[in-house]
């Protein structure tokens, strides 16, 4: 599947929130979706969750306008969207009714994917008695229990302990490799980069950058080295640079068509463990492309 995102644009009153947005998603990939609060995240995916309709543009999946009516979009929201108070497993079946799922057919997979995620013993429990981690992988299953085509996953791993994130890590893998289109929205950058392909980062509701995470990398000068060796304090006396917080040096040339012959000389003086081309962080894009110089 491709979903394509044409010429986007909402307002609300005054304020233009989004100004004419394009991306493209396709399935078996996950697209990170970034932005600083009041960018226009939330208001694109309520766009594509039909939630309310954009001003103009389109949304298309498979060459063709979306059916919101016939496509299956599961969403995770990054506040908890359920009944604190009601037992698990009845909320769990009403909300997969709710998406056509008959009653026995939805009583089977909610225990399926209760049991999958390691809360069998919680079916009849009250939501509010879980832990915040538990509670977020109830929520997972009123994303997933319909098969969805398109999953929208929000803040998916705020506050979760190592060991539930794990869990939810695993079911995001295999939704990717089930072919789904994934869009992940939120700050937590090492997951963005962990599991998309691709990212998008909206600045005042335009999209300021788009493509691989390493065709973006590769539009940064490559004149930045990171050394690490038990001599980097003498590196630094001879060549300049910055330590980070694992005592790496960083040192920045004057043109990136010497750094072979610098790495080469410092490989022949000093004790390298290790040199590489520096290359930045998603954290570094993100904030040269929403406050920085390439903003």
């Amino acid at each position: 599947m491709k979903l394509e995102i044409k010429d986007l644009h909402k307002s609300f009153g005054e304020n233009h929130v989004l100004k004419g947005i394009s991306l493209t998603a396709e399935s078996g990939k996950a697209l990170g979706l970034l932005g600083r609060n009041g960018a226009g995240k939330t208001t694109t995916i309520r766009i594509l969750l039909n939630i309310f309709q954009g001003d103009s543009g389109e949304i298309w999946l498979d060459g063709k306008p979306m059916d919101k009516a016939k496509t299956r979009i599961g969403y995770l929201p990054e506040e908890r969207g359920m009944y604190p108070k009601k037992k698990i497993l009845d909320q769990l079946v009403y909300f997969a009714e709710l998406k056509g799922i008959g009653h026995k057919e939805a009583v089977q997979k909610c225990k399926a994917w209760l049991e999958r995620l390691d809360l069998s013993s919680s079916a009849n429990k009250r939501l509010d008695t879980l832990s915040k981690g538990n509670q977020q992988k109830v929520q997972l299953i009123t994303a997933l229990i319909d098969d969805p085509d398109i999953i929208v996953l929000d803040e998916p791993f705020s506050g979760l302990d190592p060991v539930n994130a794990r869990v939810l890590e695993e079911v995001v893998r295999e939704q990717i490799s089930n072919d789904k289109i994934i869009f992940f929205s939120g700050h937590q950058m090492n997951y963005i980069e962990e599991f998309c392909d691709n990212i998008a980062i909206l600045n005042h509701g335009e999209i300021v950058v788009h493509g691989t995470l390493d065709d973006i990398r590769h539009t940064y000068p490559r004149n930045k080295l990171i050394i690490r060796s038990s001599e980097v304090n003498s590196i630094q006396k001879a060549y300049g640079g910055t330590l980070d917080d694992k005592n790496n040096l960083l040192v920045t040339l004057e043109s990136e068509d010497t750094k072979n012959e610098v790495m080469v000389q410092l490989t022949k003086q000093y004790d390298i463990d290790e040199i590489k081309v520096y290359e930045p962080s998603l954290t570094d894009i993100f904030v040269d492309y929403t406050e920085g110089e390439r903003a």
